[in-house]
């Protein structure tokens, strides 16, 4: 009976680590045994039988032709910004058959286990990525042996996979221009965090905005965030708080909201005291007030774009792995306005 319960209690992870192996080697270890080396084969079935691990309901899914599901994993499913992207991902999935499971990485830690089994026991066939990051620990030799995988919004070059995404670069670029040419030039942007490989391309477009135009970039008007209130306002405090505050302000992502919030608890009108421009075009843009000039992303296409190539990899067509670029718009309302 302690058998039959270890047995049970018993998974690839713990496979893996007795083994000293990733669980994706475990997986090809037990699936596909030609695909590793003799030695790895061996202490992998070794850490099976002392775990007491049943690979059969993993090799009972494996013999299913597909799922007819598909995961999206999301970098924070409370983010406005990620809906219609998901929404694009899910009707283009539905007109083939396709169920969409989402994913909210925000609680990666806990999740990751989950992820990696939904993967590895092929209960889906394909995943669709809204952030850089793989949501478990994974080499690109071992993401072969996984089920096609797609980004879309940022773009990770070392992942090596197909992308759908704008050039956040030149969208920045042109965001911080159209300051530039309403007079604006104290010039300042709020950033993401560095980690994220869009507010680095976001932040280069702003400083290569200001240097075209021969303007000497001031680090003290770079402030950075994460996406909650209390750091989008407090970025904000330390630029106005500078003995020569900006004028015009370019706030990545979803910033722009807070900074827009603190400004007017600090009396400052907008646009009269402080152009901003912020970037998305998120609902709630339309709707700020005032209404937010804004870099406009085609979140329903960014979907949908990613779905059609998930689903050319689901049908064995080669797909290279890079970018695929589509349109931004810089949308202009009422929060920008020519320097007084």
């Amino acid at each position: 009976m302690e058998q039959n319960q270890e047995s049970t209690a018993a998974t690839m992870k713990d496979v893996a680590e007795r083994a000293g192996v990733s669980t994706a080697t475990v997986s090809r270890a037990l699936m596909n045994p030609e695909k590793v080396s003799a030695a790895t084969r061996q202490k992998v079935e070794q850490a099976v039988m002392d775990v007491g691990y049943s690979p059969h309901a993993l090799a009972r899914n494996a013999k299913r032709s597909e799922s007819r599901t598909i995961l999206v994993i999301v970098p924070d499913i409370c983010d406005p910004f990620f809906s219609e992207i998901i929404r694009g991902v899910e009707v283009t999935a539905a007109a083939e058959g396709y169920l969409v499971l989402i994913g909210d990485c925000a609680h990666q830690n806990q999740q990751e286990k989950t992820f990696m089994n939904l993967m590895l026991t092929r209960q889906i066939d394909g995943m669709v990525l809204l952030g850089s990051q793989v949501p478990f620990d994974t080499g690109v030799e071992e993401q072969r042996s996984l089920p096609p995988m797609v980004m879309a919004n940022e773009f990770a070059p070392d992942l090596e996979l197909p992308t759908v995404h704008i050039d956040n670069l030149t969208a920045a670029f042109e965001a911080v221009n159209h300051l530039w040419q309403l007079g604006h030039r104290r010039i300042a942007c709020i950033a993401g965090p560095e980690e994220m490989p869009l507010s680095h391309y976001r932040l280069q477009g702003y400083i290569q905005a200001l240097r075209r135009h021969g303007q000497t970039v001031e680090p003290r008007y770079i402030v950075r965030g994460d996406f909650t209130f209390e750091a989008g306002a407090t970025a904000f405090k330390r630029l106005m708080a500078l003995p020569q505050p900006p004028k015009a302000l370019f706030a990545i992502m979803i910033l722009w909201r807070w900074a827009m919030s603190q400004a007017k608890s600090m009396g400052l009108r907008i646009p009269q005291d402080l152009s901003v421009v912020g970037f998305d075009d998120i609902e709630l843009s339309r709707y700020s007030d005032p209404p937010l000039t804004t870099i406009a992303q085609p979140r329903f296409a960014l979907g949908r774009e990613a779905m059609l190539l998930l689903l050319k990899q689901l049908q064995g067509r080669i797909v290279n792995n890079g970018s695929r670029l589509l349109e931004f718009e810089l949308k202009l309302r009422g929060s920008t306005r020519h320097a007084s």
